[in-house]
């Protein structure tokens, strides 16, 4: 069955309704803060402000509290109303992406303790305009999957699960090219191998955003699209499964 943005709010339990709303709203919430996280952790490494690095690395563990209460409150709902239907697949859906969003805070404070490594060595190394195309990529994915979620919306979610093929391809064609320097300048390694820790933290962020989108397909259409070929999936083929 599928659903729509209101179908949480038609229990004869006004409480019921409240702690679904709910799990929607604090996990939207984790969601802004994991992306003002990553964000703050890109202008960072660009900027080579430490101090906002330093600031992103400690408040990992805000992100961290708020993934605890979140699968709290999934558990007593489990536990309470035993939910059936569309109603399971959102507390299952926002355990799931709790984890996901959790990750993407670890890969951002991953980001920002390479940044303050680099600054406090005074380097500037190869990469940064391949960290600058990459993280745009990465934090539109997030973006777009986290109001894939609020709207209930498989078309955007399906635009993100397209577009991580495409940041696998940036990744790798950075890859490469970092490689073939260190090569060529040995007394790059050090640096340049920071600058990769960060794209390789970048191209999973993509991966989690990717993962995402298929809580949303999930929860509004009832299918599960993990380890399934989604590059020329369409909107109409989800109805057929």
């Amino acid at each position: 069955m599928d659903i729509t943005s209101d179908s949480h709010g038609k229990h004869i339990s006004q409480q019921f309704n409240h702690e679904l709303d709910a799990l929607k709203t604090h996990l939207l919430a984790m969601g802004g803060l994991v992306e003002k996280q990553l964000q703050d952790a890109v202008t960072a490494l660009l900027e080579g402000d430490s101090e906002t690095a330093t600031r992103v690395r400690d408040n990992d563990k805000a992100v961290n509290d708020m993934q605890l209460k979140i699968d709290d409150e999934c558990t007593r709902v489990l536990a309470r109303r035993q939910p059936a239907a569309s109603d399971l697949r959102l507390v299952l859906a926002v355990i799931r992406a709790t984890s996901d969003l959790e990750r993407i805070g670890d890969e951002s404070s991953k980001i920002a303790r390479n940044a303050i490594s680099l600054v406090e060595n005074g380097q500037s190394p190869r990469g940064m305009v391949e960290v600058r195309h990459l993280s745009q990529h990465v934090r539109s994915m997030v973006r777009d999957s986290l109001t894939a979620f609020a709207r209930f919306d498989t078309d955007l979610a399906l635009k993100v699960l397209r577009e991580d093929a495409s940041v696998d391809l940036e990744y790798q064609s950075a890859m490469r090219s970092l490689m073939t320097f260190m090569m060529e300048d040995a007394r790059q390694i050090t640096p340049v191998l920071n600058v990769m820790w960060i794209l390789r933290a970048l191209e999973r962020i993509g991966d989690h955003a990717d993962n995402l989108a298929e809580y949303v397909i999930f929860l509004v259409k009832g299918v599960d699209v993990r380890h399934t070929d989604t590059h020329d999936l369409k909107p109409q083929d989800l109805d057929k499964k």
